[in-house]
């Protein structure tokens, strides 16, 4: 699969120690939406894509003893579903660890990928575009603070 990188082990995008994926593609909505440029993930797109197999990234991440959930995120995990759920897929193999996915689509906007990503154990889904200006929230499921006061995260699983 294509990536654009991995950070092996963060502590602010979860409540838990986790890995993070970051996906190589997005309509880039958010922009759209506002008329202005406001993602802050743009400067992903300019990078240069990673080949690397489903295995090897759910092997990195069972072998570190430090991380307890895998988030998928920026560009947009929803634009490459196919990559995402072969990804879901080889960790489920080897563990059931907590999967985070942050989306910009809002929840009626992928309602047939919610359904589909039911199957697999433990899914949290944050749902919903940037839209600046807005006061930070805190969000329980994820336990951190979500940019604007119309995104949330659920576990569908």
């Amino acid at each position: 699969m294509k990536i654009l990188g991995i950070i092996t082990e963060d502590f602010v995008n979860y409540k838990k120690p986790c890995m993070v994926i970051e996906f190589p593609s997005c309509t880039f909505k958010c922009d759209r939406e506002c008329g202005r440029p406001v993602c802050q993930n743009s400067a992903l797109a300019t990078l240069n894509k990673i080949n690397i197999s489903t295995s090897r990234i759910a092997e990195m991440y069972t072998s570190n003893p430090i991380t307890e959930a895998v988030v998928m995120q920026g560009l947009e995990p929803f634009d490459s579903f196919s990559d995402l759920t072969d990804l879901i897929r080889a960790l489920r193999k080897q563990t059931n660890d907590d999967i985070v996915i942050y989306t910009g689509y809002n929840e009626d906007e992928i309602e047939d990928y919610i359904l589909d990503l039911r199957r697999y154990k433990n899914i949290i889904v944050k749902f919903g575009r940037y839209i600046p200006d807005q006061k930070q929230h805190y969000d329980p499921v994820l336990g951190v603070k979500l940019a604007s006061n119309n995104q949330y995260a659920k576990r569908i699983s």
